[in-house]
């Protein structure tokens, strides 16, 4: 069996204290995780100052060099894994056998992150609004005919990471360009994809100091997220809501992302099914940017009935299939309980399952030892009902007609909104909307991500702060 040891500042550590990921489909034991305790992790926090003073002797020229070539070892190397390793091709096996992604899912996740790393210059000019990053350098200099000086937050950047899906790694990989330590605790179904990048940025010539890789516990999580000056934490409400007031922890729980028709636009809503079907069930569902509400001023049982007949077309199939649209639960208690979770919501008057009424089947289906929770549209007769604002991991939406002058303010918080409406009074008030994240006007898919605009938090705004400044001494820039 493969084991992971945690990374001390670089440095593999093999623990007396392990943990075991299991195949999603034989439920046998796949890799051992050593795991850290929280006295080790505090004895490793008193060394983060001389490493982040080693990243600040790097330019940040030199960095974004880096991660271009991290970004090829990322995608087709053959990289260390513990004390043996492992090929591009092998770790796409292992995070479909821990965490139950297709073969073909872990892969596009693999070119997200891959396109991060290698297009790192324009995520940076997207992050400081096209700031010259010498600034960072230097510690001060002239943007917009202004003398401007920045300095970082933080000694370290803290993530805890979930298990959902690959892609969301390529959130934290900026911050290694902006010359920050990352302390990082993996998902325990997805150890993988950290540790690999980690991999990738070391043989790319970074420094291993910089990285720290510890599975641990929750009282480990906590640790981390305390002590590092600027922290992310991802997971669902339960998981996020106590560092939700803490200013030095972005979170990123679930995303309630949305689609949503003008008056304009409805009666040509047969034209936007596609992209609704495609936002609400791409990677599985899986992700904070899925669609999982649309919300229309007419035709919304007919668009509910069209997205379901669509949807039910999704089958499950073999890991290796290149056509596998949907992903088992690697815990099939976890896919049980969400399961009677969405019948109690819908025993409640006035929402109806439309796909089970479109030939879905089950919604539930155990197939060779896999359990998996089909595509699911619930019709929503009032904004009111319980189901009509609930995210799962799976492809599930629900249909909500609504007129567009309560909009925006009943959608509720919104990671991602598509508006497919040329309405521009409609487009004003939503670009006013302080509760909506992302915005997309047309018919944009809401998981299509731009990734010099972040989608939830600005990464640079959170590791970095703007000084006021002044020099006699010297011309700025000399």
């Amino acid at each position: 069996m493969r084991h992971l040891p945690v990374l001390r500042q670089g440095r593999p550590y093999y623990s007396v204290d392990r943990a075991r990921a299991v195949h999603h489909r034989t439920k046998e034991p796949f890799v051992e995780i050593s795991q850290a305790n929280v006295g080790l992790i505090r004895r490793d926090f008193l060394q983060l100052e001389d490493v982040a003073g080693m990243m600040a002797g790097f330019t940040s020229e030199e960095l974004v060099k880096l991660c271009a070539k991290a970004a090829e070892h990322f995608a087709g190397d053959t990289l260390p894994l513990g004390e043996g390793t492992q090929s591009a091709d092998e770790y796409v096996e292992a995070t479909s056998a821990t965490t139950g992604l297709p073969h073909n899912m872990v892969r596009r996740n693999q070119a997200k992150i891959q396109g991060v790393l290698a297009n790192m210059a324009g995520v940076l000019r997207g992050l400081t609004r096209n700031l010259d990053l010498a600034i960072l350098d230097r510690g001060y200099g002239e943007a917009a005919g202004a003398v401007v000086s920045y300095f970082r937050r933080t000694d370290s950047l803290g993530v805890v990471l979930p298990s959902n899906s690959p892609g969301v790694h390529s959130l934290w990989a900026p911050a290694f360009a902006l010359k920050t330590p990352l302390v990082l605790k993996p998902g325990g179904q997805e150890p993988w994809t950290p540790y690999r990048m980690i991999q990738a940025f070391i043989k790319a010539g970074a420094p291993p100091e910089a990285f720290s890789y510890y599975p641990t516990d929750h009282a480990g999580a906590g640790e981390i997220l305390r002590r590092c000056g600027r922290g992310m934490v991802f997971g669902d409400v339960s998981t996020t809501k106590v560092w939700a007031r803490d200013p030095r922890v972005e979170v990123h729980g679930p995303g309630w992302s949305k689609v949503v028709i003008g008056e304009d636009m409805i009666d040509r809503w047969p034209e936007f099914i596609d992209v609704i079907a495609a936002s609400i069930a791409e990677n599985s569902g899986r992700s904070c940017v899925n669609a999982s509400g649309v919300w229309v001023p007419r035709h919304g049982r007919a668009i509910a009935q069209a997205l379901a007949e669509k949807l039910a077309k999704i089958q499950p199939r073999a890991a290796d299939d290149p056509e596998a649209a949907i992903a088992p639960f690697a815990d099939a208690n976890v896919a049980r309980r969400m399961n009677q979770m969405i019948d109690g919501l819908l025993s409640e008057q006035g929402a109806t399952d439309v796909s089970a009424e479109a030939g879905r089947g089950e919604r539930l289906a155990e197939r060779e030892g896999c359990a998996y929770l089909l595509p699911t549209i619930v019709w929503c007769e009032s904004p009111a009902h319980p189901a009509a604002n609930k995210e799962f991991l799976f492809p599930y939406a629900s249909v909500v007609e609504t007129p567009i002058p309560t909009m925006p303010e009943i959608l509720g918080p919104t990671l991602v909104l598509t508006a497919i409406t040329e309405d521009k009074k409609f487009q004003q008030r939503l670009l006013a909307a302080q509760h909506i994240g992302r915005l997309n006007f047309g018919p944009i898919k809401t998981i299509q991500i731009v990734w010099d605009q972040p989608h939830e938090g600005n990464l640079f705004d959170h590791l970095y702060a703007r000084r006021a400044f002044q020099s006699a001494l010297e011309p700025v820039g000399a």
